[in-house]
C-alpha cells in the first residue's frame, strides 16, 4: 500500500502512536492494517489535507456540535485503479481521562460507512459495542445530535459521537460537490 506524503499529513497518526506507546490501554490496529481495513489490501492511500478558515470553523463547530482543536485536518483518499473507493479519517480525543483513537471510514460521497477503534486507553467495559456503532453508519449529521448514550459507557458514547459528527461536517464544508 502507498501512501502519498504531504507535508504533516501524518500528524495525527503520529500522535495516535506517541500515545499508544506512553498510555496504557489497548492499540487493536497499526497505521498499515488500518488503511487496509478502510480501503482493502493494495490500495493507494493519498492524504488530503484540509487547512479550515476562522469562518469554517465556526459552520463545523456549530454543525457538529463539537469543538474543533485544530484549524488542520487530514482526510486520507484511498483509490484503486484511479476508481475512489471513500475516504476515512482519524480522531483521537480523551474520553473520561485517558484517550481513544477512532478510524472513520466514509464512502465516496461523504457517508459514514464504518468506524473502528484503533485505540482505547480506558477500561476496556467503558468500549461501545459494534452493535451500537453500526446504528450510526450511513445517517447523516443532522441525525446524529439525538443518539442514546450507553449505559455504563455514556462519556465513550458521547465521545464517539462528537468524532463522527465533526468528520462528517469537516466533510461536507472542505469536500462539497465530491472529491477535491
Amino acid at each position: 500500500m502507498r501512501l502519498l506524503q504531504h507535508g504533516k499529513d501524518a500528524c495525527l497518526l503520529l500522535a495516535f502512536l506517541l500515545a499508544a506507546k506512553t498510555s496504557i490501554g489497548t492499540v487493536y490496529y497499526s497505521k498499515q492494517e488500518a488503511f487496509e481495513l478502510a480501503f482493502g489490501n493494495g490500495a493507494e492511500v493519498e492524504a488530503r489535507p484540509v487547512f479550515l478558515t476562522d469562518d469554517q470553523i465556526d459552520v463545523i463547530q456549530k454543525a457538529a456540535q463539537a469543538k474543533l482543536e485544530s484549524k488542520l485536518f487530514t482526510f486520507y483518499a484511498g483509490k484503486r485503479d484511479d476508481k475512489l473507493l471513500g475516504y476515512m479519517a482519524i480522531d483521537s480525543h480523551t474520553v473520561r481521562t485517558q484517550l481513544e483513537t477512532l478510524m472513520i471510514v466514509l464512502t465516496p460521497t461523504g457517508e459514514l460507512e464504518r468506524i473502528y477503534t484503533l485505540a482505547f486507553h480506558e477500561p476496556p467495559e467503558y468500549q461501545v459495542p459494534e452493535r451500537w456503532l453500526a446504528r450510526l453508519y450511513r445517517q447523516p449529521l443532522e441525525h446524529l445530535h439525538n443518539v442514546d448514550g450507553i449505559s455504563g459507557a455514556t462519556l465513550s458514547s458521547r465521545a464517539v459521537l462528537g468524532s463522527v459528527r465533526k468528520v462528517l461536517a469537516i466533510f461536507q464544508i472542505a469536500f462539497t460537490g465530491g472529491e477535491r
